[in-house]
């Protein structure tokens, strides 16, 4: 039977992926530190899953965690833009040189393909709309930085090792079990969080800035077609919806499903945010066969759903909202 292994298996997008997989009958084997993620998020499929609880930056660790495998879906990180600017050192740390040990670990033992979990704040914050792959990375956050570093790992290991790498650009995932408690919370559970308590959502921005939010199944989707397709070694590719939206809008969309009419306090705009970001997924669509089955307003619908559930069943689960902002992915 094929193994798959997830690193970040028991955070946001892996556990999904985990999810996934389990579901199709694959064997997965999920590393994580749990310093982000929650072991709750594969209570589902935990008598399924192999969990390997350690560090990507430990290369002990990695090197039995990749042993047999197949395929790696390599997710696990440090997210949040804000995060890397407080915190620069840690960042590259996990994010690019965690990468390179996973490349390190994997490049003698059979592994037939990584899964790379890249994002679209490379781009940083060029006007040119739609981003495309073939435009100059030109990131202005230490996360975005280290998450280049990352691509062009993978691009050495295929070019000189032959390793089938695929680069994934995410751009602003969403879904159920996206954290709202941490103070790097996205914007997407910050806002649906704010309209359970009665309270003004805080936007960073005049809220015209716009994103290319992504449902998480989509994402998912994305993972599942690298694995696969033939021309996809050594490239990236964006991961997106290709539709435009600005926090504004998103706020009304959430507050038109909430059944209120939310008011936003305005902040100033915050160091690392891009103003507009917006994915071309042609060659997606070409090269993996991608194509995002759920749209903004059916993942959005899904999420609020699975947050008023979870308020629902464990009111003490979900804290007082904190800031909301645009985070990149």
């Amino acid at each position: 039977m094929t193994i798959h292994l997830v690193t970040g298996g028991a955070g946001f997008i892996g556990s999904h992926l985990t999810h996934r997989l389990v579901e199709q009958g694959d064997k997965v084997r999920v590393l994580d530190n749990l310093m982000t993620g929650s072991a709750s998020s594969l209570s589902a499929v935990r008598d399924r899953v192999e969990f390997v609880e350690g560090d990507i930056q430990n290369s002990a660790v990695v090197a039995r965690a990749v042993e047999g495998v197949e395929c790696v879906f390599h997710l696990a990180a440090l997210p949040s833009i804000q995060r890397s600017i407080q915190f620069p050192l840690e960042s590259e740390s996990v994010n690019a040189m965690g990468t390179l040990r996973i490349l390190e670990a994997v490049r003698e033992t059979g592994v037939r393909r990584v899964i790379y979990a890249s994002s679209s704040s490379v781009y940083g914050d060029t006007p040119t709309l739609p981003k495309r792959e073939d435009q100059t990375p030109k990131p202005i956050s230490p996360y975005a930085v280290s998450k280049l570093i990352g691509e062009r790992y993978c691009e050495v290991y295929h070019a000189f090792h032959g390793l089938e790498t695929v680069s994934l650009r995410y751009f602003n995932v969403f879904g159920p079990r996206q954290d709202s408690d941490s103070p790097y919370a996205a914007v997407i559970p910050l806002f649906i969080q704010s309209l359970f308590y009665g309270q003004r959502p805080r936007v960073f921005g005049d809220g015209e800035q716009t994103r290319d939010f992504t449902f998480v199944s989509n994402a998912v989707d994305a993972n599942l077609c690298a694995a696969s397709a033939e021309g996809a070694p050594g490239r990236v590719f964006n991961v997106g919806c290709q539709q435009r939206t600005s926090l504004n809008e998103l706020l009304r969309i959430i507050g038109d499903i909430g059944g209120v009419f939310p008011q936003a306090e305005y902040a100033d705009s915050r160091a690392g945010d891009v103003r507009d970001s917006l994915a071309d997924i042609g060659q997606a669509r070409e090269g993996l066969g991608y194509a995002p089955a759920t749209t903004l307003v059916q993942g959005l619908e899904e999420t609020y759903e699975w947050y008023r559930g979870e308020r629902e069943r464990m009111p003490e689960r979900l804290n007082q909202p904190a800031d909301a902002a645009a985070h990149s992915p």
